[in-house]
């Protein structure tokens, strides 16, 4: 794992973050209909999650997001697995990033530096029910550390670089996260989340409020959004660059919207591509930059060869 700073200077001078996972197992063959979401290929293919990762890193990614977003002991528990059984399975996520980053820089040496960031998703996420993009859910902070505890020691254990605390809708899980983070004071972390709107989490939180509280935590080396639709990320971007000095992280979904109920994606008109938005959001702040849902690798090289 690198130094907090060395990953610091990284992140300040810029970073092509790779794109969807779950969409990109599901369009080679993965049925993802499921609570576990990408986290059950850890189980079923994980070949295919370490295929991925290496597609991304040859397009261009310089940085890989661990399969763990909805992997928890909670969630596998559900699976019939023991808890033993389950942080086998987030260690495994970080490996297959790791393998897929050694492999590519055996053909590229030229391409390093390259991170891998561990997906820390919401308690939302474990919910499967919709709510990282609503954040209507309360736990007391010692229940919220708790569950995530495991999987973040999991993934530092491991040797993730950097953890992607990631789709956050709520400012009650994001103070949670932080004082969870003190347990790890080597791990740097990134903080993305959803929004209700430009200027309030999607909790009703104003973003003033969350960004003046994350700004002053050395460990969150930048702050940002994800799976946000593509013509909302100017706007948002612009807010937190008035509020914070801290690098930038966007990683929107393809512009389609997502329907909880049917777990469904339904195309927009718009024919907007994240490269068309690239010198925008770097204009505003962003320097970690990548795609979420329903985005591919030939998404994430067009970013990649205007970056170079």
């Amino acid at each position: 794992m690198l130094s907090i700073d060395a990953v610091k200077q990284q992140v300040a001078a810029g970073l092509v973050l790779d794109g969807a996972m779950a969409t990109e197992l599901e369009a080679r063959g993965c049925d993802l209909s499921d609570a576990l979401w990408s986290a059950k290929v850890l189980i079923e293919n994980p070949e295919l999650i370490y295929q991925v990762h290496y597609d991304y890193f040859k397009a261009g990614a310089q940085v890989a997001i661990t399969a763990s977003y909805q992997a928890t002991p909670q969630g596998f528990a559900q699976r019939g697995l023991d808890e033993t059984a389950a942080l086998a399975l987030i260690a495994r996520s970080v490996a297959l990033a790791v393998k897929a980053r050694e492999d590519y820089l055996a053909a590229a040496p030229q391409a390093g530096p390259l991170l891998v960031a561990g997906s820390v998703g919401p308690y939302g996420a474990f919910l499967a029910d919709g709510s990282e993009y609503r954040g209507d859910y309360a736990l007391p902070q010692a229940e919220m550390m708790a569950f995530h505890r495991p999987r973040v020691r999991a993934l530092v254990a491991a040797g993730a670089d950097i953890l992607a605390c990631e789709t956050l809708p709520s400012f009650a899980e994001i103070k949670a996260l932080v004082a969870l983070l003190a347990e790890f004071p080597a791990t740097p972390a990134w903080f993305s989340f959803t929004l209700r709107d430009s200027e309030h989490l999607s909790d009703g939180t104003p973003l003033a409020e969350v960004i003046a509280f994350l700004d002053a935590q050395p460990q969150a080396v930048a702050l940002g959004i994800n799976c946000i639709a593509l013509d909302k990320v100017t706007a948002a971007l612009k807010v937190f660059s008035a509020l914070s000095a801290k690098p930038l992280v966007v990683y929107p979904n393809s512009g389609e919207q997502y329907d909880a109920v049917s777990k469904s994606w339904h195309s927009d008109a718009s024919t907007c591509t994240l490269a068309d938005n690239l010198a925008e959001w770097q204009a505003a702040g962003a320097r970690l930059i990548g795609g979420c849902c329903r985005t591919t690798p030939a998404d994430i090289k067009a970013i990649a060869q205007r970056c170079r």
